[in-house]
């Protein structure tokens, strides 16, 4: 089969044209592609709609820099530290620009996933009933069950133009590895209409093929692979990298006002040519401590 290996660089200025809809962050805290959401960023992606639950700081970032004009989501903010200065600026001040909010929980977006998936225009929920959610939201809608006459919500099928995941290994052919929270992964890949995949290594095939249970990304949904070690950072990668709280934390602090985010930005993001140079200014030592203490889980012998 043919390679699809690609840098960061030439998968999103590719697969993300301005005013594509990108689905990122899927598996909640962990596996966040911060080093595509950084490239898109650099590339002066324009009217980006995200959809996501759980985005950490990514999408924060995203907004900040001027990339988006709509998200589609649970939340927004900085797990462990509190708000996101940037996405409040954008709602309550429009600064850098306006930003449209469509209110999803956490379970009715990866419903509207999963709806597209499966190629069906809603699928039905209890969820959300008695909030105001449907009464805000035009893509929640509170209907009549056809056999039980009882109320459901119907949440609206979301294809996403590209999911953009972080995986822990994936062949040239975009078969790919990812264990530890999937969170809504496989209904977004499913969904989509492109997907990129960025990983911490690239293995043979047989290295996939021999450990099938882990292969929750099938190649044939595959757009781009991209070899991207520590494309996660600061989020944790299972087996990899642990979660670089001191991180978040300066992040936390130096976003607070619009003009410490843009040193941020220059300093982390503009500045940085890809994300090789990212890890080397992170330095060795912070590199080294991140790293896992143990491996928990043993090669699987399947017996064949």
């Amino acid at each position: 089969m043919q390679s699809k290996i690609s840098t960061m660089a030439e998968a999103v200025s590719r697969w993300v044209p301005d005013g594509a809809s990108v689905v990122m962050g899927c598996g909640l805290e962990s596996c966040i592609p911060f080093a595509a959401g950084h490239e898109i960023i650099r590339q002066g992606k324009r009217d980006l709609t995200l959809i996501g639950p759980i985005s950490d700081s990514l999408f924060d970032q995203l907004i900040g820099a001027g990339c988006v004009r709509k998200v589609v989501v649970a939340w927004i903010g900085n797990v462990g530290g509190g708000p996101g200065y940037n996405f409040r600026r954008a709602v309550e001040h429009s600064i850098p620009r306006p930003l449209e909010v469509e209110d999803h929980t956490n379970f009715t977006i990866a419903l509207g996933l999963q709806a597209a998936a499966w190629g069906v225009p809603y699928l039905p929920t209890r969820t959300a009933l008695g909030t105001d959610l449907p009464a805000r939201n035009p893509s929640l809608r509170e209907v009549q069950c056809p056999f039980t006459g009882e109320p459901l919500v119907a949440v609206r099928a979301i294809q996403p133009d590209v999911a953009i995941i972080h995986v822990q290994r994936a062949d040239p052919e975009g078969n790919a590895h990812l264990w530890g929270n999937l969170g809504i992964t496989l209904e977004a890949v499913r969904a989509a209409k492109h997907v990129i995949v960025s990983c911490e290594e690239v293995v043979d095939s047989a290295v996939i093929k021999g450990d099938p249970n882990r292969t929750v990304v099938p190649g044939f949904l595959v757009d781009a692979v991209v070899p991207e070690p520590w494309g996660a950072h600061p989020s944790p990668v299972q087996g990899y990298s642990r979660r670089d709280h001191a991180f978040y934390a300066d992040y936390y602090e130096r976003s607070r006002t619009r003009e410490s985010f843009e040193q941020w930005l220059q300093e982390w993001v503009l500045e940085v040519e890809d994300r090789a140079e990212y890890v080397s200014k992170l330095g060795a030592d912070r590199i080294s401590g991140l790293r896992p203490v143990r491996q928990l889980a043993p090669d699987v012998d399947y017996g064949w």
